[in-house]
């Protein structure tokens, strides 16, 4: 396993409104996807996906993506909402709508990106190829993750080679930050500060992201191991909800207020009140109709 100093400040993607939401059987009113807004960026959120531009029959949750940027377009100062995009009409949907980020999905996995975009992986990076104009003519951030980098539940393992490929081909197109995501929760420390450090020794100064889903137990841990290895930016998720419609018992990311709670711990700054985001889980919960799975709503703070 990588073994480097961990930074002193982070910065932290908030994506419980996208990637929290889009699994939820019950569905989440508009209203209701804004309060939570509000309330992460009275907790300090700073960066927040808030939405996705797919096909709402495929993701009925996020039907309401056009309504959710109006209602927060030009009201929130220094903050960024991003929009996940998955081809060129998401991608001219979300510019439209005034969203700052575009992020878009590279699945590392043949069988999962027919099942999760309709479409293999040459044709996805394709699709990249078509929307990075884009982005980039329009003055919008430009994110790239490469999902199921640690493992798919159709194919097992993914080759190192096969993701630093991606992660290669993603960077000749072009983007402003490119992650790694563990879409199923099936990655381990050392394999994460491997490909990790791997990753980063390619990419030098382009910002690394990492997005981990906690199912089996190790988003945090391999949170860790990811900032030992480059990676300077998290992605995380209020209270812990999430989960993929198309990967079989995927479970939320890593929770937020858990996250942060680490983060302190370890003198590392990420400008989120941790504090607050665990007070929301009872609210969260309530909203849901589920409790949720973060640790901090039940065990408190400490210290």
């Amino acid at each position: 396993m990588a073994d480097r100093m961990l930074p002193a400040r982070v910065e932290i993607v908030e994506v419980s409104p996208r990637d929290g939401l889009q699994n939820e059987a019950r569905p989440v009113s508009t209203d209701d996807k804004l309060a939570l807004i509000a309330r992460l960026i009275d907790a300090g959120a700073r960066r927040i996906e808030a939405t996705s531009f797919v096909n709402p029959a495929r993701v009925p949750q996020m039907a309401d993506a056009e309504a959710v940027m109006a209602a927060l377009k030009d009201r929130h100062e220094g903050v960024s909402f991003s929009g996940l995009v998955l081809n060129a009409r998401g991608a001219e949907r979300a510019i439209a709508s005034g969203c700052h980020e575009l992020t878009y999905v590279v699945v590392a996995s043949e069988t999962f990106s027919m099942r999760n975009q309709g479409r293999g992986i040459a044709d996805t990076l394709d699709g990249w190829r078509q929307i990075e104009p884009l982005a980039r003519a329009a003055g919008r951030r430009r994110n790239v993750l490469v999902a199921a980098a640690f493992g798919c539940p159709f194919e097992g393992r993914i080759a190192e080679t096969a993701v630093l490929d991606i992660v290669d081909r993603v960077a000749d197109i072009g983007a402003d930050e490119i992650g790694l995501a563990d879409t199923i929760g099936v990655g381990t420390p050392g394999q994460v500060g491997d490909l990790f450090a791997d990753a980063h020794a390619r990419l030098g100064a382009l910002p690394l992201r990492a997005h981990f889903h906690d199912t089996r137990n190790t988003g945090i841990a391999n949170a860790v191991a990811a900032l030992g290895a480059g990676a300077s930016i998290l992605d995380s998720s209020c209270g812990g909800i999430g989960g993929c419609p198309f990967a079989p018992r995927a479970t939320g990311n890593i929770a937020t207020e858990d996250l942060v709670y680490l983060l302190d711990g370890m003198g590392i700054a990420s400008d989120i009140d941790g504090r607050a985001l665990a007070a929301l889980d009872p609210w969260l919960a309530a909203l849901l109709g589920h409790a949720v799975p973060g640790s901090l709503g039940k065990a408190g703070w400490f210290g």
